[in-house]
Order: structure tokens, then C-alpha cells, then sequence
């Protein structure tokens, strides 16, 4: 049976219209989804408006969490997923929904939690925010009018979700019982690097430093390590620069 500690998050980055807001929560309860972050809310919160396009959907609504940036906002999960129709040329997995209820429900069976990224109803998902994602879920509309309202989209994802039900694929990463980095790990990871590659003369240029780090950031995140792993991965960069690191895992 699906519960609310083994149900993806519903992270909404940056929403526009509480209606918006609102009716995403009416589509989640309607999947069996509970657990909304809302990142920066364009016109704050609460809202009534919200209260008033849920249709009977309030629980979720004020049970809802406020965080100021995407990376706060995922800091707690082991494996998110990013919806956008645009790769924003990175070399990212791309899934579909059903694909990803697969793997949303193999996740959470490990006792992972997990979450999905909605983008902002006029532009998505920020190019600094794909790269914090494990893979792209992508809804293969038709390709001449991809255009999804906020709403539409979680409904979508969401009945994916309910419809892979309880039953967990035989293929599932095997970690040896140590759980995936949880997000704040890894940003704090990619942070120490960012540092030693700074201090190092790695960055020559200022104006292309932000796409650079946007790559190495996808990067780290593509490899999928463990706990295990990014404290290694720490000591790596301590030994090669000779340096105490100044960002430790939290």
C-alpha cells in the first residue's frame, strides 16, 4: 500500500497563479499525491486563490512547504526528476511518465525519498535547475503544440505514478544497503569542487564560468553516488589540493 513517506514530492519551482497552485493540488489528490514544496511563489503564500481552485483539495494545500530556491526545496531526497520539453543541451537521461513511475515506485521500495520538479507556467525550469535532477521526464505531447498547463502536467505525471501502482521492477539499483546522496550532499560536494577549481586557476573566464559549473554540476549528478562515495569523493579533492575543505556535508 502507497503511503505519503514512499509517494514522490510535488516540488512546484517558482509558480505564477495561486488558481495554478490550487488546481495542481486538486490534480495531486486525485493521484494520491499529498506532499507539495512550493519554491518562491510569484504572488506569495498562502493564497486564497488557491483555496478556492482546489475544489476540496485544502489538506494538501496547508500542509504545503515554503522554501526560498529549488536546492532547498530538494536538499532531503535521494532522486528527483525534472520536467521540461528542452535537454537545455545537457547530457541528461530522458524519461517518460510512465518510465519514471517505475522508477519513482523502485526508489521509494529502497526507502529513497523522491521528488518531481514542475517548472514556472511561462518559462519552466530554470537552466540552473536541470542539472540538480537525476534524469528529464519528459511528456511526449504533440511535438507542433507542447504547450501543458502547471496543472495538466502534474495530473499527468501523477496518474503515471498511480497507475505503475505498488509493484517494484526486477532491474533496481543495487547500493549494497548505503542509500544515494541525498541533494544537499551533493551540492555540497559539487560546492568543495567549486572552491578547489576556483582556488586552482580552472575558471579563465568569468563569462563562461556559469555554464561550466552548470556541466560539472550535471556531471556529478549523473554519476548517482552514494553517501559512501561523495565522502570519498571529498577526501579526493582534500588530497589533491592539500586544502581543508570549507563546506561539509550536512
Amino acid at each position: 500500500m502507497t503511503t505519503a513517506s514512499t509517494a514522490p514530492v510535488v516540488v512546484l519551482v517558482t509558480p505564477q497563479l495561486g488558481e495554478n497552485i490550487g488546481a495542481c493540488a486538486r490534480a495531486m489528490l486525485n493521484c494520491g499525491l499529498t506532499e507539495l514544496r512550493l519554491v518562491a511563489p510569484r504572488d506569495g503564500w498562502p493564497n486564497e486563490r488557491a483555496v478556492a481552485a482546489s475544489s476540496g483539495a485544502g489538506a494538501v494545500l496547508d500542509a504545503a512547504q515554503l522554501y526560498p530556491t529549488t536546492e532547498a526545496a530538494i536538499a532531503d531526497l535521494n532522486f528527483v526528476l525534472a520536467t521540461t520539453a528542452r535537454p537545455r543541451d545537457m547530457v541528461k537521461e530522458v524519461v517518460t511518465p510512465e518510465e519514471a513511475a517505475t522508477r519513482l515506485h523502485a526508489r521509494a521500495a529502497q526507502g529513497q525519498r523522491c521528488g518531481v520538479l514542475f517548472g514556472a507556467e511561462r518559462m519552466g525550469l530554470l537552466n540552473d535547475d536541470i542539472p540538480r535532477a537525476d534524469a528529464i521526464l519528459n511528456i511526449p505531447v504533440n511535438p507542433d503544440f507542447s504547450s501543458l498547463n502547471l496543472a495538466q502536467a502534474v495530473l499527468l505525471v501523477g496518474y503515471a505514478w498511480r497507475r505503475a501502482g505498488i509493484e517494484v521492477p526486477s532491474a533496481v539499483l543495487e547500493t549494497g544497503g548505503v542509500l544515494p546522496a541525498t541533494k544537499i550532499e551533493v551540492e555540497n560536494l559539487f560546492r568543495h569542487l567549486d572552491q578547489a577549481l576556483a582556488a586552482g586557476g580552472f575558471y579563465t573566464s568569468e563569462q563562461q564560468r556559469p555554464s561550466m559549473t552548470r556541466n560539472l554540476y550535471n556531471l556529478i549528478q549523473r554519476a548517482g553516488m552514494t553517501e559512501q562515495e561523495v565522502r570519498t569523493f571529498h577526501g579526493v579533492i582534500v588530497a589533491l589540493t592539500g586544502r581543508s575543505r570549507t563546506v561539509r556535508p550536512s
